[in-house]
């Protein structure tokens, strides 16, 4: 029931029926209808929400045995939020609601413990007046850090109960002073504003822009959880904690996490205080400590995933305050599933379905070379692995403005709130000074892929001077940086990073994908290199070779430059023999690696203009020839005529792709010339050729494609290539080309849908232009959900690819049906193009993995 009640709400209800009642503190949920109703009524509750919650907390009082802001022995409770999916951090909660003036009073007497009231006081004081009326969190951490100077202590466990007073009273003058009211004492009505907060959290800014980054609908909702609370810092035999039922790091079987005595949650997760690992909790409450790992393994047993806990002791007694299946860095997750198939919790699909494929390019990212030497400049937790390098930033929106300029950063903070969630988005790493395992730079870093280090206690940061002081070395903003999340450590040298190999955890999920999906996964590779790679990740062929790369070297581009300078046909043919077999060379070397494999090659695609100077540049160099009477000037102002001569409005629709073919059928009679001589170059010396697809792009009439298929099969036959493996089909991205596809099949063996030109046309959008224009205010505004370029837009591109290939199925049954654009890498899409029936997908060499999951979680469903 996680849509009606939230992730939290459901999990909490559900592990009460699996621990009992005595393991999870009493208490209800406002549902995710009622969040909804809210915001749609423009921020005014619910109509009969106020009686439905005075009935649950009666409840509730009933069950406890206790009334809400009595004056003897108090109620208090916790009021947090419960998306559907997990937005760890992102939404708001507080804790201790129900004290006041009189109550804790009313508290310190029944628990014999007056320091452990005044102390669940203040904090209470300090997270409504933050979270409910926005009074700014570093007032009161500028009061508490006056106060513990005051009292000569370094920590806050340290601070007396006349200094808890004295705080409590600062901090309601703090709230006094920022809102113009006296702090609540009606209970009552700390609840309903409590309630309202989690509520608006659900549009704040932070939680949006995760939303954004995570693909999370707005329209959602958060559920509210009201939930009595249970005590953590009530003395030194009570503690509060985090626990992974596996190390959420490695995915090894064993639990991990961290905690602290005489401590509430918040103080764990928020990163301000250092916690202990998991493990010293045996030295300290043993009795606590296995019950602990036995509930752990119960979870994961009925929850068949690695869970993710938050617990309490209080004074020897443990409660389970939440459970969630755990997010966790790629490493673990493919660890996880391999051992869970082993231990038999999991079968192969079960198992395959709780990774998340598009974290799995974690795997792929470089780590600090083996054999390079480099002086550790600090160490810290390894919160989130992978390597990243980059120049020293110290806010969120430095690095959101660096990576807009394409500046690889790492941001260094002394620990990160919810509001940094853009910077995590675009910094490469994340590094903190304070902080564990379960601190929100982890857990947020963890859950994007995002190499960090956290909790390097040698670490002096000053954040408004931008600089970092380490063992007497003085960093400022801007200098390079590298850090190591797998490790826990940091360097200032510059040392080189590698790129990863596939782990035998990974190859053995790769085998289960391989066996369990029906898509075909393919690599878009214009080079040998880019080719073997792709081999090594497992891509079954090559979906996208672009011919116009090759043209691009050094050494080519005088010898095509000639070409497109050529004013007669003769001329040009000229040139393209010298052309010949520099392509041949290329292909060769691309067949070597694909032998026995289908490679696609797409023929020349961009218009002839992009090969020459651009027009800007050719008018200065003719100026300057003219002004120095210069002996090359007839020739810079013949170039000028040609780019002249080649210049169109709009280059993107105008004579590029099989319209370069129409009009210069040499050129690509070049090209399959090339292509048949390459292959049967390859097959006669290692005795087997790739099985060659050539692709003519652009298509929007089937005659063109027609014309363009007489032509390769007439050079196939003179080259002798009659033995060859040779299909012949088009590029399919024009809407033209979807409408009409039963009439291009006649003439196509196969299609491959380039979807990012489709998008282009069918959508009116320039990619080059509308990323960095318009697209992210159409984003903010819920026009779109995210860039039609990363994921496919189903209903209108989407449409487009699934009437192609169902209309052109029905003219040629057996036509082989691809897609090479950039969405062939993305889970999503991967997930349409399942359904759309499509035979393959190919994406980059990096993408490859990614896609073999992807495509079995597809046909899994």
């Amino acid at each position: 029931m996680r849509e009606l009640l939230g992730g939290k709400g459901a999990n909490v209800a559900e592990m009460t029926r699996v621990l009992g009642a005595e393991r999870v503190p009493a208490g209800f949920t406002i549902t995710t209808e009622a969040c909804v109703a809210f915001m749609n009524a423009g921020r005014r509750e619910p109509e009969g929400l106020a009686e439905q919650v005075d009935a649950a907390l009666a409840e509730l009082e009933e069950r406890a045995g206790k009334q809400l802001g009595d004056t003897g022995d108090p109620l208090l409770v916790s009021v947090r939020s419960g998306a559907r999916d997990s937005m760890p951090g992102m939404l708001d909660t507080v804790l201790n609601l129900g004290l006041g003036d009189e109550a804790v009073e009313g508290l310190a007497g029944a628990t014999g413990n007056e320091r452990f009231a005044w102390d669940s006081y203040r904090r209470f004081v300090q997270m409504f007046g933050n979270v409910c009326r926005g009074v700014p969190g570093e007032r009161f951490e500028q009061a508490i850090k006056e106060r513990k100077g005051q009292a000569g202590v370094k920590l806050d466990t340290e601070l007396s109960v006349d200094d808890l007073k004295a705080l409590t009273a600062g901090f309601k003058e703090i709230y006094r002073d920022h809102t113009g009211e006296s702090f609540p004492q009606e209970p009552r009505e700390q609840l309903r504003q409590a309630i309202v907060a989690v509520f608006d959290s659900w549009m704040g800014d932070r939680a949006v822009e995760y939303r954004r980054i995570n693909r999370i609908p707005d329209d959602w909702g958060t559920a509210v959880n009201v939930q009595q609370m249970v005590f953590g810092n009530k003395g030194d035999t009570s503690c509060s904690g985090v626990a992974f039922s596996r190390d959420e790091i490695t995915g090894a079987p064993r639990p991990s996490g961290d905690f602290l005595l005489n401590a509430q949650g918040e103080d764990v997760v928020s990163g301000v205080r250092t916690p202990r690992d998991l493990h010293e909790l045996e030295e300290v409450m043993p009795e606590a400590y296995e019950e602990l790992l036995g509930i752990l393994a119960e979870l994961e047993r009925h929850y068949g995933d690695m869970q993710d806990t938050e617990f309490t002791v209080e004074e020897g007694h443990l409660y389970m305050l939440q459970t969630r299946n755990a997010k966790r860095p790629a490493q673990a997750a493919v660890r996880f599933a391999v051992d869970a198939v082993a231990e038999g919790l999991l079968d192969k699909a079960r198992a395959i379905m709780t990774i998340d494929a598009e974290r799995l390019d974690a795997l792929l990212h470089p780590a600090i070379a083996r054999e390079a030497k480099f002086d550790v400049l600090a160490e810290g937790v390894a919160a989130s692995p992978g390597a990243a390098k980059g120049a020293i930033v110290f806010t969120a929106a430095d690095a959101v403005a660096a990576a807009g300029e394409e500046r690889d950063v790492i941001l260094v903070r002394p620990f990160t709130e919810a509001d940094d969630v853009a910077g995590f988005h675009a910094a490469k790493g994340i590094l903190t000074s304070e902080g564990g395992k379960a601190s929100h730079a982890a857990l947020v870093a963890r859950g994007m892929g995002k190499p960090c280090v956290s909790g390097a206690s040698a670490l002096e940061i000053d954040v408004a001077a931008k600089t970092l002081v380490v063992n007497g070395t003085r960093l400022a903003e801007g200098d390079t940086l590298v850090i190591d999340g797998t490790a826990g450590v940091v360097t200032v040298d510059d040392v080189p990073l590698e790129e990863p190999k596939v782990s035998d955890e990974f190859e053995t999920v790769l085998g289960w994908a391989d066996e369990l999906r029906r898509l075909g996964v393919r690599t878009n590779a214009d080079t040998p290199q880019d080719a073997a790679r792709a081999r090594e990740f497992g891509a079954e062929g090559v979906g996208l070779c672009r011919t116009e790369h090759m043209f691009m070297a050094a050494d080519r581009q005088p010898k095509m430059r000639r070409m497109i300078m050529a004013e007669t046909e003769d001329e040009r043919r000229a040139a393209l023999d010298k052309l010949l077999p520099l392509q041949q060379e290329d292909f060769e070397g691309l067949f070597e690696e694909m032998r026995g494999l289908p490679v696609t090659i797409r023929l020349l695609d961009p218009p002839l203009h992009e090969f020459l100077p651009h027009m800007e540049d050719v008018e200065r160099e003719t100026e300057r020839a003219r002004f120095e009477q210069s002996e090359n000037l007839d020739e810079l102002e013949r170039t000028l005529r040609r780019v002249h001569d080649l210049e169109e409005t709009n280059p993107m629709l105008g004579t590029r792709g099989v319209r370069l073919g129409v009009l210069h059928p040499e050129i690509y009679e070049m090209q399959a010339r090339a292509i048949v001589r390459a292959a049967e170059a390859v097959a006669k010396r290692s005795g087997e050729a790739p099985r060659l697809e050539i692709m003519i792009p652009l298509v929007a009439y089937e005659k063109e494609l027609q014309l363009m298929r007489e032509l390769v099969l007439r050079v196939v036959e003179e080259e002798g290539g009659g033995d060859l493996d040779v299909t012949i089909g088009t590029m399919i991205e024009l809407p033209r080309a979807c409408f009409v596809a039963d009439r291009i099949a006649t003439a196509a063996d196969f299609f491959s849908f380039g979807t990012n030109d489709l998008t282009q046309t069918a959508l009116g959008f320039s990619r080059d232009d509308v990323e960095g224009s318009f697209l992210p205010e159409y984003i903010r505004k819920k026009i779109v959900d995210r860039s039609p370029f990363e994921t496919i837009d189903q209903p209108g591109v989407g449409w487009l690819v699934r009437l192609a290939a169902w209309t052109g199925r029905e003219a040629k049954p057996d036509l082989k049906l691809g897609i090479c654009g950039e969405h062939g890498g993305d889970p999503d899409s991967i997930r349409f193009f399942q359904l759309a029936g499509l035979d393959y997908v190919s994406c980059s060499p990096y993408r490859v993995p990614i896609a073999r999951v992807a495509a079995a979680q597809a046909a899994l469903g």
